[in-house]
């Protein structure tokens, strides 16, 4: 991988991280309840508890420049969306958009628009998603000429109840 793309992606992780860490501080914040309040409220809502599916996490971050040529236009992504994500996670998914930014290899700092996919699948199917999410990574820098699409996998499954 070149210095660039290597520089792109921590500059992607690093993004990540702040947007997890006062998630992480409300957590720690909620994790002060009293031990015997925790309990009481354990035994009350006892009953009442729904029940959870085991899901994995995966992003996508998906940049919109173009080193040659315009930008991604939303027309494009939504037809992306469309044909190529939806067909392989037709049971769900968010699409966020934001401002990304990345250290080039000159040192100069890029901003660029970029949309960031959240996908949410059962655990036994981590196999099968992770081909899926890969064919998907793979078309968009095919269609849209991009060096990389940075994918992050929450190793941890998430309690999921519909």
């Amino acid at each position: 991988m070149n210095k660039f793309l290597t520089q792109k992606f921590l500059v992607l992780a690093l993004l990540v991280t702040s947007v997890l860490t006062p998630t992480a501080y409300a957590q720690q914040q909620t994790a002060s309840v009293t031990s015997a309040q925790t309990i009481a409220q354990d035994s009350a809502e006892g009953q009442k508890r729904v029940a959870t599916d085991p899901f994995i996490r995966t992003e996508l971050f998906f940049g919109t420049d173009r080193q040659d040529g315009p930008d991604v236009s939303e027309e494009e992504f939504q037809w992306f969306l469309n044909e190529v994500i939806t067909p392989e996670f037709p049971d769900g998914l968010t699409v966020l958009t934001g401002i990304g930014q990345f250290r080039n290899s000159t040192g100069e700092i890029i901003q660029e628009k970029s949309k960031l996919l959240i996908l949410l699948y059962p655990q036994e199917a981590t196999k099968s998603s992770s081909r899926k999410i890969e064919k998907i990574r793979e078309d968009y820098k095919r269609y849209f000429q991009q060096q990389s699409v940075l994918r992050v996998d929450d190793p941890r499954p998430v309690r999921v109840s519909f």
